[in-house]
């Protein structure tokens, strides 16, 4: 790095922006109608002086693909003309307009918000090979969002002593899609109106065409009252148990020969041969300063059946035992055997894939991870719990649009193997990965009578991935 004569200057007549993918998003939600659902369904203005709902709406959501991380960061897209003049814009809402727009949200209006966003998702998946509609595995998991605020109205302390709200995901494990979200307030369980979000996805799913719908969730969503209508309806559950005295009871009445050895597959495969593995620092130094140190030795696994107190039917308890040596220093201590309980009423698969199916369900947590940090959707910028549920919907609306970027990604038949693999490394790709690699390359931006374009100055091995989506993106969907 040898420069250093370094001189900034403004350059004539050239404009460019950072975002130069900004250009194959705002492309992918015309083509969807996105825009035009928002502004024919919502009808939250009355008046539009100058904007209209689909753009205080996509203007919240592209705030957060262009690097944004809070409402303020508007402040900064509105300056861009280069961004502007790449949507086609004389000007976008500032950070207190769009605020204002938020605020005018009730839940009804927000309903209706969720609604449009999962017909266009709908639209999206019937782009998909027919292998898509085989299994729709839903997730839920609730998550707290702090403030320090102390003005917002409807936050609420937790059990934890946390200041905030708490809303609940419900999402489809299949793509990372967040159905729908919903606000409470921070004092409420994790599973509250999580019925009542489970039946609406249901209802998303079985439109879209999917054979077969599963339910999954921890402990918390063990909704007894719900598994015998869900299980009428030919829905699969999956549900964790809290290993109550009752369970324990039935485990220790089971023979041994219930018991079934689980061995779990391999993180990956070894493509040449395998490496040493290093020293477990953690590990030595746990046991030279003789802390307390739990160790799994084995895994077995075994079923019976079991009827809730609320249902009037059994079903397949599938229980994990844990075997595990409890050590201080070079000193054993003694040995625990902890069990863990998933109730289903899947009774075609083992107990094996019962089991590796639950673990799965830890994905979900990843997904809210990058709703916190990457996306910022759980965060709580405004004044009271509807105006922060509304910008929550808004904003996960990014996630989404990543998503449908990928799922309409084209495979050649010719490349199939090496596009199918790029459309999946890009649909479980983190959100500023994704950022890095279709958003934010840099691109001059040409305003010509008839045409938009993006001259891109930089390249990045995701670059081909993007010129090809946009190719695709400028003819008719399949339906």
């Amino acid at each position: 790095m040898s420069a250093s004569n370094i001189h900034y200057e403004f350059a004539d007549r050239v404009h460019a922006t950072s975002a130069g993918g900004i250009g194959m998003i705002h492309q992918l939600v015309k083509r969807l109608g996105l825009d035009q659902e928002i502004n024919q369904r919502l009808n939250l203005l009355k008046l539009h002086m100058p904007y209209s709902d689909s753009d205080h709406v996509l203007n919240i959501a592209y705030n957060v693909l262009a690097g944004g991380t809070c409402l303020e960061h508007l402040e900064l897209r509105r300056h861009d003309e280069a961004y502007m003049n790449a949507l086609g814009a004389r000007r976008i809402p500032d950070p207190t307009t769009a605020g204002d727009f938020c605020r005018r949200f009730n839940q009804v209006f927000i309903h209706i918000l969720q609604e449009i966003f999962n017909l266009i998702r709908m639209r999206v998946w019937l782009q998909q090979p027919s292998s898509f509609f085989e299994e729709a595995i839903l997730d839920a998991d609730g998550t707290m969002v702090e403030t320090t605020g102390q003005c917002k109205q409807g936050m609420n302390m937790s059990y934890k002593g946390e200041w905030g709200y708490h809303p609940l995901m419900v999402s489809l494990a299949n793509t990372g899609e967040p159905l729908y979200l919903v606000n409470r307030s921070g004092n409420r369980p994790s599973h509250e109106k999580s019925g009542i979000y489970f039946d609406l996805a249901i209802s998303v799913c079985r439109q879209a065409g999917f054979q077969k719908i599963t339910l999954r969730g921890d402990t918390d969503f063990y909704l007894t009252e719900n598994l015998d209508r869900w299980d009428g309806e030919g829905v699969t559950f999956l549900f964790g148990v809290d290993a109550m005295p009752t369970l324990y009871k039935r485990v220790e009445e089971l023979a041994n020969s219930a018991w079934k050895r689980l061995h779990r597959p391999a993180r990956y495969q070894v493509q040449t041969q395998p490496r040493q593995r290093p020293e477990n620092v953690k590990e030595r130094i746990v046991v030279e300063q003789e802390f307390e140190n739990k160790k799994l030795l084995k895994e077995h696994v075994a079923e019976f059946r079991y009827r809730p107190h609320a249902c009037s039917k059994e079903y397949r308890m599938v229980v994990l035992k844990k075997e595990v040596e409890v050590t201080r220093g070079q000193t054993k201590l003694f040995d625990q055997s902890p069990c863990f309980f998933y109730i289903t009423n899947d009774w075609e698969s083992s107990v094996e894939q019962v089991v590796f199916k639950a673990n799965r369900r830890c994905n979900q947590e990843n997904l809210i991870e990058q709703h916190k940090n990457d996306v910022r959707s759980l965060t709580a910028p405004l004044d009271s719990l509807e105006s922060n549920w509304a910008y929550m919907v808004m904003t996960a609306l990014a996630w989404s649009l990543k998503a449908w970027a990928a799922l309409l990604v084209p495979v050649n038949p010719r490349w199939h193997e090496q596009h199918k693999t790029e459309k999946q490394r890009l649909l479980r790709m983190d959100f500023s990965t994704f950022r890095n690699a279709l958003i934010n390359i840099p691109a001059q931006i040409v305003r010509t009578s008839r045409q938009i374009i993006f001259r891109l100055l930089n390249w990045n091995p995701w670059v081909h991935v993007l010129m090809r989506l946009a190719q695709s993106l400028e003819h008719p969907l399949r339906c």
